[in-house]
């Protein structure tokens, strides 16, 4: 499994409209395969929307984006919304639950570090020996590694119901020492941006 995140820039002001011209589009699309997941930035960088989708294999990826450009109403008429457009492939750890429609929380904590060069084996064998029991505390949406795109990037994604409970619980899972996992040398940068998912998000 890989799934790809695209996330556009989009002017200022325009997050919302943005997203209603994405939902109006959308029903041809997920005929193909499914959306997994679309947040808008509400801390970090600001004016994002994020869109994120499984696919079985990079073939499977190339196979379904070709058969969409042919669905009518798709992509979805944002051009007057851009500013820009990147698109990322990420790998799963062994750990990482799938992808499934699930009502986690009214907020999403995306937490991006970019790794040391081949630091990424053993960041998940560290992560391995930690994650089942933090994962207790929140609901640990994803953690993967990048593919394709900036390399030697590592996302966790967690959900919160509100502000205040993801403080509490962060103070939790680190109060006996025992979360984050070891890093020692491995994290050169370490970014963090709170998101909102949309009304149609099938993770929200």
């Amino acid at each position: 499994m890989i799934y790809e995140m695209r996330t556009y820039m989009v002017k200022m002001g325009s997050v919302r409209a943005a997203e209603a011209a994405f939902e109006r589009a959308l029903p041809g699309r997920i005929k193909l395969s499914p959306l997994a997941a679309f947040w808008h930035s509400e801390i970090g960088q600001l004016n994002q929307i994020i869109h994120v989708w499984p696919y079985e294999s990079q073939a499977h990826r190339e196979q379904i984006r070709a058969a969409a450009g042919k669905v009518e109403g798709w992509p979805p008429a944002l051009q007057e919304f851009l500013v820009e457009q990147k698109t990322e492939i990420f790998m799963p750890a062994p750990f990482s639950p799938p992808l499934v429609p699930a009502q986690l929380g009214s907020l999403v904590e995306m937490r991006r570090y970019t790794i040391r060069p081949g630091g990424i084996p053993t960041l998940i064998k560290n992560w391995s020996e930690r994650i089942e029991k933090r994962a207790k505390l929140s609901p640990f949406i994803a953690g993967w590694y990048s593919e394709v795109g900036p390399l030697n990037q590592w996302l966790h994604i967690w959900a919160y119901q509100d502000y205040a409970e993801r403080e509490r619980i962060r103070a939790e899972a680190m109060k006996d020492g025992s979360w984050p996992p070891p890093m020692g040398d491995l994290l050169v940068k370490a970014e963090n941006s709170i998101l909102i998912p949309a009304s149609f998000s099938p993770i929200r």
